[in-house]
């Protein structure tokens, strides 16, 4: 694992305290980007899912704006449950069923807002890293038969074109030691390491397929390498159960 590049910062004793202490912050960067971010603004946030802090950070390489959710306290603190969630506009806010995003993401927060501490980094990659319009496109291409992988391909973009430089990043403005990182996917916590981040175990977050996205998980596990299972197997311990979804049967 490798050294973070600002493992120096300076600890605080409350959230609200990072935007002072963020204030002049300036480091050389994590990843091949170097990208710096600074905490920029702190708020309370109640939800349906739980009491939440929500910590708005800037960054320095592409201007989005990226959130941690925060449950209890969780500076300084070693193994916190901690979930990297993508924005999914279709998923997260119009409820597609063609991802299990928006599943991922309740589950995550219900999960962890009923826990003494974790956090959800809400990250603003949509469509694992293409954005929005390139996503529709991406998702023409697999109405005509390709599947999500060649579709990305099809478009000039590698499977995956995300990049957790700014996680780790907000991770370690956090100060927060170690993570039990809430994820099916190896190659998420391979990169976390890379950047210095420690992951001392994982949690899986498993959501049953349903009839609309069965080929788009089974895409994630034989083609991108994501742990999950279907049939054939025992449902496993920590599998959620099956998501309701209203008018279909």
């Amino acid at each position: 694992m490798n050294q973070p590049p600002c493992s120096g910062l300076r600890r605080v004793a409350r959230l609200e305290e990072l935007v002072e202490r963020d204030k002049d912050h300036d480091c050389a960067g994590y990843g091949v980007h170097h990208v710096c971010v600074k905490v920029d603004a702190v708020a309370d946030l109640p939800s349906r899912f739980g009491r939440f802090t929500i910590v708005a950070f800037w960054n320095n390489r592409d201007g989005k704006e990226h959130v941690a959710l925060v449950h209890g306290d969780v500076m300084g603190a070693e193994n916190v449950p901690t979930r990297l969630h993508s924005e999914c506009l279709t998923g997260d806010v119009i409820g597609s069923l063609r991802c299990d995003c928006r599943d991922q993401l309740e589950v995550s927060l219900r999960a962890i807002g009923s826990m003494d501490r974790g956090l959800v980094l809400y990250m603003r990659q949509e469509g694992r890293g293409i954005g929005l319009i390139n996503k529709v496109r991406a998702y023409a291409l697999q109405d005509r038969g390709l599947d999500t992988v060649d579709a990305n391909l099809a478009l000039g973009f590698r499977d995956d074109e995300r990049d957790y430089a700014v996680a780790a990043h907000m991770l370690a403005s956090l100060n927060v030691g170690s993570i039990h990182l809430m994820t099916n996917n190896p190659s998420k916590i391979r990169q976390l390491e890379q950047l210095g981040t420690r992951v001392a175990g994982r949690i899986p977050l498993v959501i049953p397929a349903t009839e609309f996205n069965r080929f788009y998980l089974e895409t994630k596990a034989t083609r991108s390498g994501h742990q999950i299972e279907f049939e054939g197997k025992p449902h496993l311990p920590e599998q959620d159960d099956p998501v309701i979804v209203e008018g279909t049967s």
